[in-house]
């Protein structure tokens, strides 16, 4: 029996072609995880990520007999899973319920230091603000911040030029530090202790 995970990907896929159900899934087995996550902070849906992921694989699955390794085997398959999410909210099937991991992370955003009791509130704005954003925004956003991805990684996942990626970067991150600037200005200062105010 073959030993799959001594295999690079792209290698995989070529025995997945050829009708190796195991190289499928060893697939899964590598990259189910980071594609539910990428999937989840962009639809913002834990069931309606994991269909993404699965139609995902299936489409690998269906091209796999065709599939040339011109490109790495995560860039082409990330391609299909941002693109798929990307479908998810123009047809505006995505959930409004906050994405924790998300907006917790999202915190950084936020240039000033942050009391416990504001951390739940401020939750909600980074959701917000995330939302406000268009499908592409939303995704380069997610997959530059949250996935870790170079300029050039998101240029071949989205198919776009570098620069194309790095206009739309700056816009996405000037909307979300003016929308969570307007957060951090309404909220309420702290009083400064007995005897300061006067009263």
């Amino acid at each position: 029996m073959a030993t799959w995970q001594v295999h690079t990907d792209e290698h995989l896929v070529q025995k997945i072609g050829k009708g190796h159900t195991q190289a499928l899934a060893e697939l899964v087995r590598r990259h189910q995880q980071r594609a539910l996550h990428l999937a989840f902070r962009s639809v913002g849906d834990w069931h309606l990520a994991e269909d993404v992921v699965q139609e995902a694989f299936l489409r690998v699955n269906r091209a796999a007999s065709k599939y040339t390794p011109d490109a790495k085997f995560s860039t082409w398959f990330y391609r299909i899973v941002v693109n798929l999410c990307m479908d998810e909210l123009r047809r505006g099937q995505r959930h409004s319920r906050a994405t924790t991991q998300a907006m917790e992370e999202g915190q950084s955003f936020v240039e000033t230091p942050v009391h416990a009791q504001e951390v739940a509130e401020l939750q909600q704005a980074v959701h917000r603000a995330l939302g406000q954003l268009n499908e592409r925004e939303r995704v380069a956003v997610i997959l530059h911040r949250f996935e870790g991805q170079s300029h050039e990684q998101i240029a071949e996942i989205m198919e776009a030029s570098v620069s194309a990626v790095e206009s739309l970067l700056v816009r996405s991150y000037r909307k979300l530090r003016q929308i969570l600037a307007d957060f951090s200005n309404k909220t309420p200062k702290k009083t400064q202790g007995p005897g300061k105010s006067g009263v």
